[in-house]
């Protein structure tokens, strides 16, 4: 029973690691075990079934039977290590050692005379032949196509064929059976040819998209800080100069003894407040989310990740209705809700619903594909992660409140609630409370 437990436990571990990989994650292991699994596949099919003539063929094929079983097999587990060093090499990020072949090479030469002494001493005929030269030299090639160029790889891989095809006849395997192990060895080498090496070409230039994404991402917020330094800039700028000069004057006229050091003084103190006034107003801009922009970002990140977005009741009372203290807190809740849609989860749907409910504002984000995956912030057992932790906090000061946890089967819903009375700072830094709007004819019922 324990043991029962453990395997559903192991079982649960790689599913829920399945989960929390990306999607181009998820790609990425999908292309390499299938490039895995097709050197397994022709081992223990084309590369087993026929060593079993071997056993009706005396001591000797059944020696060189079970030595090529035994090369077969681990040429394809070199050639499964091989694989990722391959990939690096084809994706430029790190070169292949040279030194990983040697073994490799020397395993498909071994392969290749025991394959030879089997038709010699006839160990294997007719069929049997045919499908062992197919397996041939499957292992060897699937790492080598991703590590050398298309030319140079066809190249050797005619130097092999007319190889093995030459040894071939040199032990007397008739011509109707050398055409066959020539079409066997032509499918092998195409068929790895434009199986392995197109599959890691789209896995490349997918990962180059992603590293392209993430590139613009950071340029995006260098931009922005670009941005804000000259809005700093521009405000600080000449107020500092002019509090300079001011205070150099000031300085000339106290030692001359001229009363006109205070006036120039007190004007150095207005302009410095007048500076500080600025400053706050630049970082309060700079902070402030808009609820309408965030909307828009959001849906046009969730559309562009490939997921399905609907926007409800943002041209209602609810949205553009809202005071702007409502309105930035919400604005908030969009933005962290959009982001962990995208880092958590393999979401299909995501849906944004405003309402305005009574006396607040109901901003509902629900998303599916939760699945076993373990959202950003987590449901509300206060745990959760920093991101909804410090929603939680932000919307508190207004009075409000946010959940966060499962809606249903592979469902995930944040609720957030502001109350439309919300205080608001008033220029003077205190929080006052925020008038509620006016009716207006267009507006819709409340949702009771």
């Amino acid at each position: 029973m324990k043991g029962l437990r453990d395997v559903i436990g192991r079982v649960r571990g790689w599913r829920r690691h399945w989960h929390e990989r990306s999607k181009l994650e998820r790609i990425d292991l999908y292309t390499r075990l299938t490039l895995c699994s097709i050197t397994w596949f022709f081992a223990v099919s084309w590369g087993l079934l026929p060593l079993g003539e071997t056993l009706d063929e005396g001591p000797v094929a059944m020696a060189l039977g079970a030595a090529f079983l035994a090369a077969n097999l681990a040429q394809s587990v070199l050639s499964n290590r091989n694989l990722t060093p391959a990939f690096d090499d084809y994706r430029g990020t790190e070169p292949f050692p040279p030194a990983r072949l040697r073994l490799p090479v020397a395993l498909q030469v071994l392969m290749t005379g025991l394959l030879v002494a089997l038709a010699a001493v006839g160990g294997v005929k007719d069929e049997g032949l045919v499908l062992l030269v197919l397996d041939l030299p499957v292992a060897f090639l699937i790492p080598y196509v991703l590590i050398v160029p298309v030319r140079m790889f066809l190249l050797h891989a005619t130097v092999f064929s007319a190889t093995v095809l030459g040894l071939l006849a040199a032990v007397g395997v008739p011509g109707g059976l050398l055409f066959g192990a020539f079409v066997s060895l032509a499918v092998v080498v195409l068929l790895v040819l434009v199986s392995a090496r197109p599959s890691v070409w789209s896995l490349s230039v997918m990962w180059q998209a992603e590293e392209a994404r993430d590139m613009q991402a950071r340029l995006a917020v260098a931009e922005e800080r670009l941005r804000f330094g000259r809005d700093m800039h521009d405000v600080l700028g000449r107020n500092l100069s002019v509090i300079a000069l001011k205070s150099e004057l000031a300085v000339e006229l106290a030692q001359r003894g001229n009363p006109a050091a205070m006036d120039q003084m007190v004007e150095v103190q207005r302009i410095a407040r007048a500076s500080q006034q600025e400053v706050r107003d630049v970082v309060r801009g700079y902070r402030e989310a808009d609820l309408p922009t965030e909307l828009m970002g959001a849906r046009g990140v969730l559309q562009a990740a490939g997921i399905t977005c609907t926007v409800e009741g943002a041209d209602g009372p609810a949205g553009i209705g809202a005071p702007a203290a409502v309105q930035a807190a919400l604005g908030w809740v969009v933005r962290e809700t959009a982001t962990n849609v995208l880092r958590h989860g393999d979401p299909r749907h995501c849906w944004i619903r405003l309402a305005r409910r009574r006396d607040a504002v109901v901003l509902e984000v629900e998303n599916d594909g939760a699945g076993a995956s373990r959202p950003l912030g987590g449901a509300d057992d206060g745990g959760g992660g920093s991101g909804l932790a410090g929603l939680r906090v932000r919307l508190g000061a207004l009075g409000g409140s946010l959940t966060a946890g499962p809606a249903g089967d592979d469902l995930f819903r944040v609720t957030a609630t502001v109350p439309l009375t919300a205080p608001r700072p008033d220029p003077n830094g205190q929080l006052a409370p925020s008038p509620e709007p006016p009716a207006t004819p267009s507006a819709l019922p409340e949702e009771r």
